[in-house]
Parts: structure tokens; sequence; C-alpha cells
């Protein structure tokens, strides 16, 4: 089988599931509305409700999954995910002292809670670089831990907001959390998530070489002219912003980062010239459909995204803590 020949087919899986997902919810919507042969009403929710959720869906699925990617690679850890250095922690917490502070007044079409979710998002990144930096060179074991430490401080406190708020605010602090696209409206927030995911994108591309060598260990990579340190802070810091700029909107939702890499790595191998647009494409579409099943499966109720992708990802994370002989 060619090399391409999985590319295409998940390009074209995933066209298709984005190209219906539109149409589908509590109410299914006619392909004439797209013309604007249907009720205004329903013209209306295609286009300013279902086609900008469905589009922040896959560049929010995309950016998870290649950052996920590229995390993997730098910390040759099968196991890393978008968030394992704390920048949804951070976003989180950012977002839970908006909620918890009453603030509501946004800018630029940008509400408080975005804002403020994505500022705290940038201070988690920022310590763990700084942390990373306060030891000689830029060491993955240090950024790691920090990164641990960063989430587990950020993650008391916002325990703390919770605790400290009433019932009405700690609600939308825990709904917050568990992710979801329902607060898309519009298409500001697919132009806000757009620059980061594409910034990532480009650098995980850029630097495909240089990941393939880094799985093999820093020292033979090093031998074989990468500059490591380089590499590892421009996948940083790409890969966070992407994250950090996806949390800011849609909140945290899990496991995109941890599946979507190791599915793609059974359908087209670990070399990550293919692997890279595999993942995009697949992240893309996995979160577009994922969201589509949590508008419809219980409608008129919606459930949070972050859930569905939670109750597929433990299982799989079980698979692969069984399957995969490196963690053993």
């Amino acid at each position: 089988m060619p090399r391409s020949a999985p590319l295409i087919a998940l390009f074209l899986l995933t066209l298709a599931v984005t190209a219906t997902a539109p149409f589908a919810g509590g109410e299914w919507i006619g392909l004439g509305a797209v013309w604007g042969e249907a009720e205004p009403g329903d013209v209306d929710i295609l286009w300013q409700l279902r086609v900008p959720r469905v589009a922040v869906a896959l560049l929010a699925g995309a950016g998870l999954a290649i950052s996920g990617m590229a995390f993997q690679a730098m910390f040759r850890n099968p196991l890393a995910t978008p968030f394992t250095l704390g920048t949804s922690s951070g976003a989180a917490l950012g977002a839970s002292l908006c909620i918890h502070l009453g603030w509501r007044a946004g800018a630029l079409g940008i509400s408080a809670v975005t804002a403020c979710a994505f500022a705290g998002a940038v201070l988690s990144i920022l310590l763990v670089y700084g942390l990373t930096r306060a030891r000689e060179g830029f060491s993955t074991a240090t950024m790691l831990l920090a990164g641990v430490a960063v989430s587990f401080f950020f993650s008391s406190l916002i325990l703390l907001l919770q605790y400290l708020s009433d019932f009405t605010r700690t609600f939308l602090m825990i709904r917050w959390v568990m992710g979801g696209l329902d607060r898309v409206v519009g298409y500001g927030d697919m132009w806000s998530v757009l620059p980061f995911v594409a910034t990532a994108a480009l650098v995980v591309f850029y630097l495909t070489r240089e990941l393939n060598l880094l799985t093999t260990g820093e020292e033979l990579a090093a031998g074989r002219g990468v500059a490591v340190d380089r590499t590892k802070v421009m996948l940083f810091f790409a890969a966070s912003m992407a994250v950090g700029g996806v949390v800011a909107v849609c909140g945290p939702i899990g496991f995109v980062g941890l599946m979507a890499p190791h599915i793609c790595r059974l359908l087209v191998g670990a070399d990550h010239r293919t692997l890279a647009p595999a993942t995009l494409l697949f992240g893309g579409g996995f979160l577009v459909a994922c969201d589509t099943v949590a508008r419809t499966v219980m409608a008129p109720t919606e459930l949070p995204v972050g859930i569905i992708t939670a109750l597929l990802g433990g299982p799989f994370f079980l698979w692969l803590l069984l399957t995969n002989r490196r963690l053993a």
C-alpha cells in the first residue's frame, strides 16, 4: 500500500465527518439550509451556531492532537499529553478566578472568562519555562517535573476558589473544567484559536526530522546535528500556546492528545513526516465526531464533549498501559 493511501483515507474521512456534523443536533437540519431554502431559524442555527462550533471542534482537536504527538516525542513517553506541563491547570485557574470574582466585561469580542483562562495558560507556560531554565540546560526531566508541580499547585488553588465560592459559581467552575463547545457562538472563537493551532502545526511540520531523531535519544539526535535545546524550546512554546488557546475557548478536553497520536501510529507508522499530518487530521475529525455525539445522544440536553472523550480515553489508556512494553 502506498504511504500516502492512509493519509488520503484520513483526509476523506475527516472531510466527510466535518461536512455532515453541522446538520446533526437536537433537530436535524436539511441540506437546503446551506442555500437558504429552509426556515429562517434553521439557516441561522446552521451558519451562526453549528458551522462555527464544528470549525472550532476541528481546530481544537487538531491542536490538541498535534501537541500531544510533539510532547510524546520530546519526552519519549507514550503517556505524555498536551496537559502534562500544566497549561490546562493554568487556564482553569484563570477561568475559576474570573468566575469567582464575577468579572463579566470582555473586549474585542472575547469574553472575560476566555481572556482570563488564556492569561492563566500563559502564566503556567512562563512558570514552567522559568523553572526549567533555572537549572543548567533545558532538561526534559526538569521540564516534566516543573509542569507536574505547577499543575498540582494550580489545582489546589482551584479547589480553594471552589470552596470559597457560592453554589452557583462553584457549579460554573466545575462545568467549565468539564470542557465543551456549547459556548461557541459566531466565528470569533474560530479566529481566536486558528493562529495558535496553525503556528503549532507549522512548527511541528518543520521539525519532523528532529522529532524522529529525538525519539531515539537526545545524545544521538545531537550527534546527528540536531540543536536539541533549541528544538525543545520551539516545540514547548508552540505546542503549549496551542493548548492554551484551545483550552481558553473550549475548556480542558482530555485524552484527544493521548489517543490520536497512538491510533495514527497504528495507521501510518512512527515516521513523523507522515504521522504529523495524520494526527492533525484524525484529531480534528475525532473531536468533531465526539461533539456531534455529545449534541445528539441526549437531545435536547447536551453532554459536555469532555465527558465523551473521557469515556473513550479511560479504556484506551488502560489498553495502552497493558499492551505497550515501554510502560512495563
